[in-house]
């Protein structure tokens, strides 16, 4: 079995409810080792919006990385994920993060479907505050270790605020 980290995020409808819909889909087939805090955190890329929710997972799988992220997609679409415009507004949103220490690529027709570590993890605080949380010395190949990349985003922290009133059950 190898171990995965998935970013979640929410900011359409009940943002928590719709996160722990997807982490209990989730777990019915992957084994969830643990669950970040929540945070909720300001929209990057597209500021027109609101805020979102984001957490992070990590579970233990037999799926390869290819069928992990179908599971994802599909439990995206199963909690009522719309498609609306590239980091618009999400019911709820399945980054995998990570998968073992793999560095990987799968391209068709000349489109990269996936690369691990996810490319954007680490110019992206809401991904890796709940990372760090779950194992700050984690690393991300061809990125860096979670705390140093973490450390390196400080000028995002203002906009992350832990939601100790939002927790996701695993």
């Amino acid at each position: 079995m190898v171990t995965a980290y998935i970013a979640l995020g929410s900011n359409v409808g009940d943002k928590l409810a719709h996160m722990q819909e997807a982490v209990d889909r989730l777990g019915q087939i992957l084994k969830i080792t643990a669950a970040s805090p929540v945070y909720e955190t300001a929209p990057m890329y597209v500021v027109d919006q609101p805020a979102f929710y984001n957490a992070a997972i990590s579970a233990c799988t037999d799926l390869n990385p290819m069928q992990l992220l179908k599971l994802l997609k599909d439990t995206e679409a199963l909690v009522g994920r719309q498609v609306r415009k590239r980091y618009g507004p999400r019911e709820v949103d399945l980054d995998l993060i990570s998968y073992g220490s793999l560095q990987y690529t799968y391209a068709l027709g000349g489109q990269v479907v996936l690369e691990l570590p996810h490319p954007r993890s680490g110019e992206r605080r809401f991904v890796l505050q709940p990372l760090a949380d779950l194992d700050p010395k984690t690393v991300l190949l061809g990125l860096g270790q979670i705390r140093a990349l973490l450390d390196a985003t400080t000028d995002q922290a203002e906009g992350i605020t832990r939601r100790d009133d939002a927790i996701l059950s695993i």
